[in-house]
């Protein structure tokens, strides 16, 4: 018989709690510190274990975090099995919220950890992405943040303009075009309306912008230099033929969702990007359906409600199906929009699983 060691690990900036036991005995406690020495002491503590128990198999399971998969790819390299859980899907208590420190932590996971390795229970684990998938992730997600920083930006300059009673001439155009950028300029300028303290600020905030605005051209040519490459030009050009998708949608989809095979049908993908409806029923009540989960990345939920407006008002299709479906319910517009974002998604999974298809079969021929 094959013994299983199951090490359960609550991760932190600098430590590592640790409670591990062999088959069902008692678990033990330990903890190292999160560095590289720390994890080097860890992983020959477990390798002096498996030598006095030869074929012994090694598994480690801990917290999905902002601590990225560093531990997964350390222990994975050193031949020990791993496993990064979703902390939502984790089970937890009334009395586990109020009782928690980092060794009951350590301790649920390893219970869910052996309830998996030795009684089969399905393990509530993330799908871990390799280096080079995850390092084009900062890429495109540095791009989203930047957009989120300028739309901040222009918000704070609308607003200080309101609180001093500044109104922009009709003439000057609606968004942020030239001539509402040179009459901001002019009023952070000597003579201005606006006191001597709000236009310093408004001069900031326009500097601010402008450095944003050349940093987003910088990422935005990074961006379309990655998209060109092997990896991702194939389903990258086939998901920008979809009207409403453009490239930065199309390198959010692609980065944070992956490898394209692992889903196996529209269900998979709705319920993993958070468009699947919660359900609350018992008993009679087997019908009772609540709001979108939201579970899953919120960046791709968040271009492909982008797109689908893009869609709805330039395709005759999306926008024929998403006044149906407004049709049946006139006040819930958003549940409209959800189901459109998630016919969109589906969508894309084909057409970029097919493209990544296509690469294996032509390198076979």
């Amino acid at each position: 018989m094959q013994h299983c060691i199951s090490v359960g690990v609550d991760l932190h900036d600098r430590s590592m709690v640790l409670r591990w036991a062999l088959d069902r005995d008692e678990a033990q406690a330990d903890s190292f510190c999160n560095d590289a020495e720390g994890r080097e002491r860890m992983i020959e503590m477990f390798r002096q274990v498996c030598a006095a128990l030869p074929g012994a198999r090694v598994v480690f399971a801990y917290e999905a975090s902002c601590r990225g998969f560093g531990l997964y790819d350390q222990l994975s390299e050193a031949g020990f099995e791993c496993a990064v859980l979703a902390p939502t899907r984790l089970p937890r208590s009334v009395q586990g919220r109020r009782r928690k420190d980092d060794g009951r932590d350590a301790a649920r996971i390893l219970e869910v950890l052996r309830a998996h390795v030795l009684a089969g229970c399905q393990l509530p684990s993330v799908w871990v992405p390799d280096r080079r998938t995850w390092d084009d992730r900062e890429l495109v997600r540095a791009r989203l943040g930047l957009s989120d920083k300028l739309v901040a930006l222009k918000n704070q300059v609308r607003t200080l303009l309101k609180r001093n009673q500044v109104r922009p001439a009709a003439d000057l155009g609606k968004g942020w075009p030239k001539a509402y950028r040179a009459w901001l300029r002019g009023l952070a300028g000597q003579a201005s309306p606006l006191g001597p303290g709000a236009r310093a600020a408004l001069a900031t905030l326009l500097v601010q912008i402008e450095t944003i605005e050349e940093q987003t051209a910088v990422l935005n040519r990074q961006m379309r230099s990655l998209s060109g490459k092997e990896r991702y030009e194939k389903p990258a050009g086939a998901l920008m033929r979809l009207r409403g998708v453009g490239l930065l949608t199309a390198m959010v989809y692609l980065t944070e969702m992956g490898q394209m095979s692992r889903f196996s049908n529209r269900r998979q993908i709705g319920s993993y990007l958070g468009l699947a409806p919660a359900s609350y029923e018992s008993g009679e009540a087997d019908d009772r359906k609540g709001r979108i989960t939201r579970h899953g990345p919120s960046r791709v939920r968040r271009v492909l409600c982008q797109a689908t407006w893009s869609r709805v008002r330039t395709d005759a299709a999306e926008r024929a199906a998403y006044e149906r479906i407004c049709a049946r319910n006139p006040k819930h517009k958003k549940k409209a929009v959800v189901a459109v974002m998630r016919r969109l998604a589906v969508r894309m999974w084909h057409v970029a699983l097919e493209a990544q298809q296509e690469e294996p079969a032509q390198a076979a021929a």
